[in-house]
């Protein structure tokens, strides 16, 4: 049997500030080639490059990826304030009707950090611009010096819900993660479900609430060292299970 397709959301860089191209990290390639034993293809955050129906009807699975661009507040409702950017229109275009085609489908989805926040809005949801700004929260941003090491370190637990989703795959409701993200989930999407959060209060796994197909994804970032984390690892083979279902 072929392995399952995936395709793996791009963001747009600019090299030597004049050279504009697409590209995604090495570590999302590996977690979803080497620990779901998937192919993965980039899909560019371009609307342009490519026809909704065709990609859905050529790839098995999605991975909606970090991203330093922030989903634009108007597609939530709000106003633009300098704490919401910067942002990405061509990726909202892309990845949010794409969301909502692959839930409605059954198509595998995994949401990661910015893919989190864009399945939360593309299901109705809202965001906070600046989680460490809100009364009793924790700054949940990128660590600013260090190794890659150290900036992906294991931060804090997570508490899932007993015998919810995220805690089956991981066989535990509590783990350890790290923390890379500025905004945040501020209200639930109708059929987002928050099934774990940081100690500080913060939503950090969702799914899709009578999603036919797999539709889950977290604030952290499991494609860091995800054939070795005991908490990444799980994860990405059960997206690989579910590919291979719905293959």
């Amino acid at each position: 049997m072929a392995r399952p397709l995936v395709g793996i959301i791009g963001n747009a860089y600019v090299i030597n500030d004049d050279y504009p191209v697409q590209a995604t990290g090495v570590h999302n390639i590996e977690a979803v080639s080497v620990v779901a034993d998937a192919n993965a293809v980039m899909v560019p955050a371009m609307p342009t490059a490519h026809d909704m129906d065709d990609l859905m009807a050529k790839l098995d699975g999605f991975v909606f990826t970090g991203g330093r661009p922030n989903v634009h507040p108007e597609e939530y409702g709000e106003e633009e304030t300098a704490a919401h950017g910067p942002f990405d229109r061509n990726r909202d275009r892309v990845v949010l009707p794409l969301i909502r085609a692959c839930v409605e489908k059954g198509v595998p989805v995994l949401g990661i950090c910015r893919g989190f926040q864009e399945l939360n809005v593309a299901m109705g949801g809202s965001l906070h611009p600046e989680i460490r700004d809100l009364p009793g929260r924790d700054n949940h941003r990128m660590p600013p010096d260090g190794t890659l090491e150290e900036k992906f370190a294991l931060r804090h637990e997570i508490t899932l819900t007993p015998d919810g989703p995220f805690a089956k795959v991981f066989g535990t409701d509590k783990v350890m993660t790290n923390s890379l993200h500025g905004q945040g989930i501020c209200i639930p999407g109708p059929r987002v479900v928050v099934d774990g959060r940081a100690p500080d209060g913060t939503p950090e796994a969702i799914y899709i609430k009578d999603a036919p197909g797999f539709a889950m994804a977290v604030q952290w970032h499991p494609e860091w060292n995800a054939a070795n984390d005991p908490v990444s690892r799980p994860l990405f083979q059960a997206f690989g299970r579910a590919l291979r279902c719905a293959v």
